[in-house]
């Protein structure tokens, strides 16, 4: 598991690259937000929910890959 983090360093320590992954995550939560707002399936609600939650894991990416690369 350590060598996947390892090779995930090249990604989160370019910061072009990281900037782009970053900026489509934002995009991609201000989309789901827009549906959740108008969806009454209560499913579709935790769906939307679960999704938007792991595109924020995008923001702690860097540090959770530098942490387990150790």
């Amino acid at each position: 598991m350590k060598q996947f983090y390892r090779n995930l360093l090249i990604l989160v320590n370019d910061k072009d690259q990281m900037d782009r992954l970053t900026s489509y995550a934002d995009s991609r939560i201000e989309t789901l937000r827009n549906q959740l707002e108008k969806q009454k399936d209560r499913d579709r609600v935790l769906e939307i929910q679960g999704s938007i939650t792991e595109l924020r894991r995008f923001s702690t990416l860097r540090d959770e890959v530098i942490k387990e690369a150790e």
